[in-house]
């Protein structure tokens, strides 16, 4: 009986954008999904920002890696400082962050209630 209840849900979740996924999850989740979407944030920026002072042509990158190069040339104006770039290229990396969260946090937030670290969730009124 409860397979059939979850059914209706399916495609409501595939009409949500990533952003309303995202919301969906820091309201049911919390402080662990917040958190964990802002630790993988900054871990994105600063491996960005350490690549792009290394010296590494991330326009070539990012162009193998199947983005348009008008995207890219746009995002990545001439003259921009190292952490603009870093910026700019972390901002286009933005789904596959939210995707990460999106995956992740249920299975973090599960772990942790079958641990005992978190109590189970209470059934809604």
């Amino acid at each position: 009986m409860e397979a059939s209840a979850k059914t209706p849900e399916e495609p409501e979740e595939a009409k949500l954008s990533k952003t309303q996924q995202l919301k969906k999850v820091f309201k049911e989740y919390g402080a662990v999904g917040v958190s964990f979407h802002i630790c993988i944030s900054l871990v994105s920026l600063g491996m960005f920002y350490l690549l792009v002072s290394s010296g590494i042509d991330m326009a070539a990158v990012l162009c193998k890696l199947g983005f348009s190069e008008a995207m890219v040339r746009s995002r990545m104006a001439a003259g921009t400082s190292t952490f603009v770039l870093a910026y700019a290229i972390h901002k286009l990396f933005a789904p596959a962050r939210i995707s990460i969260t999106l995956v992740s946090v249920p299975l973090i937030v599960r772990y942790f209630r079958k641990t005992g670290l978190f109590k189970p969730p209470t059934a809604a009124p």
